[in-house]
């Protein structure tokens, strides 16, 4: 199950360093203000989008836990249909048929809250740019990104719902076509778009929205079609009564998403505050924590591979009541992706240099990012216990644990930062980028930490008192 979420993890960061170094080789304007135009024009839609991770965690939890309930109805513990020396595959038409109205509700919420994005986009640009100090050039770039790449809006939301179906199906390879599908074009596009190459008009930098929105789109009609033909499911659903549901999946599905928001609440305050904070220091440093961050979120995306395989069976096996499983579940996916760390580690300690020339072809920005590559190999160490929980916790709907650990990771953040302020410890703008990267550590071991203490009694002590 990990496997194929992490051949497709591999393509979500590469398509921010692609979009990075199309912006950062692109004429027309500095390096630097166009790296970093990027950054801020992602961020903005981090704002947005982070706010609807709900419909991935939430959609996958409740799904893995209806999927496990009816496995342990349809099968016995040996993995047979009862009188049949015949097994259920995971993600059979079968066992997928239950969990519809779950996947029908959360693309309700993804498709008319991404229309209402549309319609509210210059209300956002305005009220971001009135918290995030950037220069001019940078301003005028970051918006016409946003102003394009919002058409994309209803497809992208409804992708993370789709994807959090999937997994909780125990179906990685739907997610995983899906995902290269749609880093894949959105990839080429905007490369293809942005220097009009195969005959394609040269866009230059609107061509990297472009793309991105046609990519997405694209990713949403190949979600849509496997829905229906893999797994029958009816589209109706869209336009059901969800009170038809019952009570015991309505009351689930919306105190779960409302702890998941505010779990966003707190990733948001951490991650948009890295980049308006960073942003503070100039274009040059700006550019450099823009990459900075791409490098750290590179081994995020292959760790998340074993958490959506943790969350997946993790929700199976509690909804099959079985305690033993989840247990096995922790031991596999930690193992498995401290291994990957050691790797991580090896290739931020070697390739520091060559990764930073991929980036970017400007000098002085590939000079200051290498006295910060100290700071990757803390990543792997730190990130593998804080990304794994997350997907445990998830799998297990323990959403106030997760609620709580986000909101206490973002108080260590800024706590860090405003005593190093209080110190002195920006007195120059490479100095800053030093303590905002000490303040994201901190972030992360706080996340490691609390989910650490509270596995067994939100995870375990529940599952065997049942």
């Amino acid at each position: 199950m990990a496997v194929p979420s992490i051949l497709a993890g591999i393509t979500v960061p590469l398509v921010g360093m692609v979009d990075i170094a199309v912006a950062g080789h692109l004429p027309g304007g500095s390096s630097a203000a166009l790296i970093g135009s990027i950054s801020v024009g992602t961020m903005l839609f981090d704002l947005l989008y982070w706010n609807f991770t709900f419909l991935r965690a939430g959609t996958g939890g409740l799904t893995a836990q209806a999927y496990g309930r009816q496995m342990a109805d349809q099968v016995g513990h040996d993995g047979l249909m009862p009188g049949t020396n015949a097994s259920v595959m995971p993600g059979s038409d079968r066992a997928s048929a239950q969990p519809g109205r779950i996947l029908g509700r959360a693309l309700r919420i993804a498709l008319l809250s991404g229309l209402a994005l549309i319609a509210l986009q210059w209300v956002v640009v305005q009220l971001a740019f009135l918290v995030v100090r950037c220069s001019p050039e940078v301003q005028q770039f970051a918006t016409r990104y946003f102003y394009i790449r919002i058409w994309a809006a209803p497809a992208t939301l409804s992708l993370f719902a789709f994807k959090g179906w999937f997994i909780g199906l125990q179906d990685s390879v739907r997610p995983m076509v899906a995902d290269l599908l749609v880093n894949g074009l959105n990839m080429l596009l905007s490369a293809a778009l942005a220097f009009g190459w195969a005959g394609l008009p040269a866009m230059g930098f609107d061509g990297v929205a472009v793309g991105t929105v046609m990519a997405q789109w694209s990713g949403f009609a190949y979600c849509l079609s496997a829905a229906r033909h893999r797994y029958a499911w009816n589209v109706s659903t869209l336009c059901s009564d969800s009170s038809a549901n019952p009570p015991e999946q309505n009351q689930p599905f919306f105190s779960l998403n409302r702890d998941l928001f505010l779990r966003s609440v707190g990733m948001i305050a951490v991650y948009i505050g890295f980049t308006v904070l960073s942003a503070r220091y100039g274009d040059l440093m700006l550019a450099v924590s823009a990459i900075l961050m791409k490098f750290l979120m590179l081994f995020s995306y292959f760790t998340d591979g074993f958490a959506f395989a943790g969350e997946a069976l993790t929700g199976r096996f509690i909804g099959e009541s079985s305690p033993e499983g989840v247990q096995s579940t922790v031991r596999q996916t930690f193992a498995w992706s401290w291994a990957m760390a050691g790797g991580f580690m090896l290739l931020y300690g070697l390739g520091g240099t060559p990764l930073l020339r991929l980036m970017t072809s400007a000098p002085e920005v590939v000079e200051a990012g290498r006295q910060f590559f100290p700071w990757l190999l803390l990543m792997p160490l730190i990130g593998c216990p804080a990304f794994l929980w997350d997907g445990i916790f998830i799998g297990a709907t323990a959403s106030r644990d997760l609620r709580n650990s986000t909101l206490l990771c973002a108080v260590g953040f800024f706590a860090v930062w405003f005593v190093g302020l209080a110190l002195g410890a920006d007195s120059t703008p490479e100095r800053a980028i030093h303590l905002l990267m000490g303040a994201y550590f901190t972030h992360l071991a706080v996340r490691a930490l609390y989910l650490t203490l509270r596995y067994r009694p939100a995870v375990l002590l529940p599952l065997t008192a049942k």
